[in-house]
């Protein structure tokens, strides 16, 4: 076991195509976890190994590795989750930043800072997760250093700091100035990856190292009174080790973000970025503790990062592996746990066995029937529940069949675990029409799940063309009383409520449920069963039967029977009353609004803003580039189904666009009145 403070948990995390992957393979290869380097664009990324993964590019999956770094004679534990960079998969992100302590950012140096930057910085300021930022890709053409901390800055809202100069860009980068030793360093290609050899400053570079270096230390002595004071005596006696102590302190308190860079496939400045993940990232003695609910008290204790406390850890990711079945991923936050099941460390799809996990590491085990994403994991005599992790909602939703009946029962069980697998999945059966219907992040999150299901499953479906997920609101708040009376041969059924229902109040999701019977008129348990009923109500909601985004319901009064009254009848008469008072209520149809960021050369802008227009799009901003432009706008879902063939087409393959999304909106009213049809089966189009 490693001492805690030589042990890091990291995510490395960005938009897609700026060197997720490729950087972690590089890691591998340098602390020596594997003896050949792997390529995306060969399929052959260690990290990237399910096949869908492998076939198209891109990361699907988190991946979980766990890789040793030397530095100042000490050997570093580093566990790695490396993260997929398309929207349609940020569940897997979110879950892995809820149990890292420190992450990598990387930007690409000619894209800078993208849609899919900005969504996962922000995850990672709610989880409170330090990061360092690593400009990759510095050999590519219009590679711009400077750019990229200019927008990290104005986009993120971030205070980026350079700990590292690069030397040249594009295809004379060769190296990087070391702003705290004030060395540089050039890269060599040699057939086993990179050697590197320190150099002169260049003579072009010296002012303006000399520049960022004195802004460096200044920086990071300012808030230190005794270093400051020994900076203003001696400003070069300020060594190596105060400067990374300090910056190090700054990072921890979410102050800085030291950036750096390099050339990840050309294996350029991959060392310097192990380096500043074991100088600057936190381990798990600097989060201290994690904070939970005691179920049995209803208080809030705290479990410190200590292998002598007792267990505690959170379950992140479930994942069916085809030779050992069920794994369940964990962050272990305190206490030791010995092998109770099969306990395994991580490198990508394969395992290797453990005797104990303990506080501080990441592993999964095997044989865990019931446990599900989010749920804690503790010793029986001192119960804790961590927070549990939220996702977003699905906004695609498509119907799917077995083109073999006899393989229904199959396609059940495969879902079923999929679902598993992914809190963003959803399956339920349409009343109406009685077909399954799978909801999920977008067109390419289903995809991949139908390859799987054919794949790894062997059930191979009919789907139905992509639709949206829409949800229904209301925009009026209304009074309703509703008596339900139901007289039968023995006992009758009797629920008698008054109510005001209406939209909830800015940013409830759900039900927002308020009581105010006074003087007992109505038991705890009527009360319960009616906002039980109320709940329950929201999956089919009164215009079409699409679930309603947030509702408030205030109970006010209500009456009872001695004899013919019970729960079931108060949850039966809040399902009515719901559907009564919600056609009086002005119920809209909303529909998801896209984010959408478009990359276009100069020559097509006004055929794709033309498009744009019929698209019932509201344009945000252009952006002027050299020979491109990027053209920010917000889009009803409904009109990118299948965009990325008309961009093609409209731009000779050369435009490209990201998409992610940003609200719900009402659809206008003859349209809805379309969707509704549709939806009811009175219009088949």
């Amino acid at each position: 076991m490693n001492p805690l403070n030589l042990v890091r948990n990291i995510g490395i995390m960005a938009h897609i195509d700026a060197g997720k992957t490729t950087t972690t393979e590089r890691i591998l290869y340098y602390t020596g976890r594997s003896h050949k380097i792997g390529e995306v664009h060969d399929g052959a990324a260690t990290m990237d190994w399910m096949v869908q993964e492998q076939e198209r590019g891109i990361t699907i999956t988190s991946a979980a590795t766990t890789v040793f770094w030397h530095l100042n004679n000490e050997a570093y534990k580093i566990n790695i989750i490396d993260t997929p960079g398309h929207v349609d998969f940020t569940v897997e992100v979110e879950r892995s930043l809820r149990v890292l302590d420190g992450a990598i950012a990387i930007f690409c140096a000619v894209g800078g800072v993208e849609p899919q930057s900005e969504t996962v910085w922000h995850q990672a300021n709610k989880y409170n997760v330090p990061r360092i930022c690593y400009v990759n890709k510095m050999d590519r053409a219009g590679a711009d250093f400077f750019k990229v901390m200019d927008q990290i800055r104005e986009k993120l809202h971030a205070t980026p700091v350079a700990v590292q100069l690069p030397i040249g860009a594009e295809d004379d980068f060769i190296g990087i100035v070391d702003l705290i030793t004030n060395k540089a360093y050039a890269w060599e290609e040699t057939d086993n990856g990179s050697v590197y050899d320190e150099i002169e400053i260049p003579e072009d570079m010296k002012d303006m190292v000399a520049e960022y270096r004195t802004n460096l230390i200044e920086g990071a002595v300012e808030d230190d009174e005794t270093l400051f004071e020994k900076y203003m005596e001696d400003p070069d006696s300020i060594t190596a080790e105060e400067i990374i102590g300090q910056i190090r302190k700054a990072t921890l308190d979410l102050r800085i973000c030291p950036v750096m860079c390099g050339s990840s496939f050309k294996n350029k400045c991959v060392q310097p970025l192990l380096d500043a993940i074991v100088n600057y990232l936190p381990s798990p003695l600097d989060i201290d503790h994690v904070k939970g609910i005691n179920p049995k008290t209803e208080q809030e204790e705290i479990r410190k990062a200590d292998p002598k406390e007792p267990f505690c850890a959170l379950a992140f990711k479930i994942a069916t592996d085809p030779f050992v079945g069920r794994l369940c991923f964990f962050r272990v936050y305190s206490g030791t746990r010995e092998r109770i099941a099969k306990i395994v460390q991580m490198h990508a799809n394969k395992q290797l066995p453990l005797e104990e996990i303990s506080a501080g590491d990441i592993g999964a085990a095997v044989g865990f029937k019931l446990i599900r994403t989010g749920d804690t994991l503790c010793v029986e005599n001192k119960p804790l529940v961590l927070e549990n992790i939220k996702f977003p909602e699905p906004v695609v939703n498509i119907a799917i069949e077995p083109k073999v009946t006899a393989d229904l029962d199959k396609l059940d069980q495969s879902l079923a675990k999929l679902v598993e697998e992914d809190p963003t999945l959803f399956v339920h059966t349409d009343e109406n029409s009685g077909q399954t219907i799978l909801s999920g992040m977008g067109e390419l999150h289903l995809d991949i799940i139908m390859d799987r299901l054919k794949r790894e499953f062997g059930v191979e479906v009919n789907s139905g063309r992509p639709q949206v997920a829409y949800k229904e609101a209301f925009t009026q708040t209304i009074q309703h009383r509703e008596v339900y009376k139901k007289q039968t041969g023995g006992k009758g059924k009797f629920a008698d409520i008054e109510f005001t229902m209406g939209p909830a109040e800015e940013g409830v999701h759900g039900l927002q449920f308020v009581n105010e019977v006074k003087g007992g008129v109505l038991s705890a348990e009527f009360i319960q069963a009616t906002e039980r009923g109320f709940k329950g109500a929201l999956s089919n909601g009164v215009l079409a039967g699409f679930p309603v985004e947030n509702l408030k319901v205030t109970l006010t009064d209500g009456s009872f029977h001695p004899v013919d009254s019970d729960a079931l009848s108060f949850e039966s008469a809040a399902h009515i009353a719901f559907k009564e008072a919600g056609l009086k209520a002005g119920a809209v149809l909303m529909e998801p609004i896209m984010r959408v960021e478009i990359h276009c050369p100069d020559e097509y802008i006004g055929d794709v803003t033309g498009d744009l227009n019929k698209k019932r799009s509201i344009l945000r901003e252009v952006i002027a580039d050299i020979g491109f432009q990027t053209i920010k706008a917000d889009v009803p879902l409904a009109e990118m189904f299948g965009y990325i063939t008309q961009l093609r087409s409209l731009s000779s393959g050369r435009a490209n666009f990201n998409m992610e999304l940003s609200h719900y909106a009402p659809v206008p009213e003859a349209l809805a009145e379309v969707v509704i049809k549709k939806a009811k089966g009175l219009l088949f189009i």
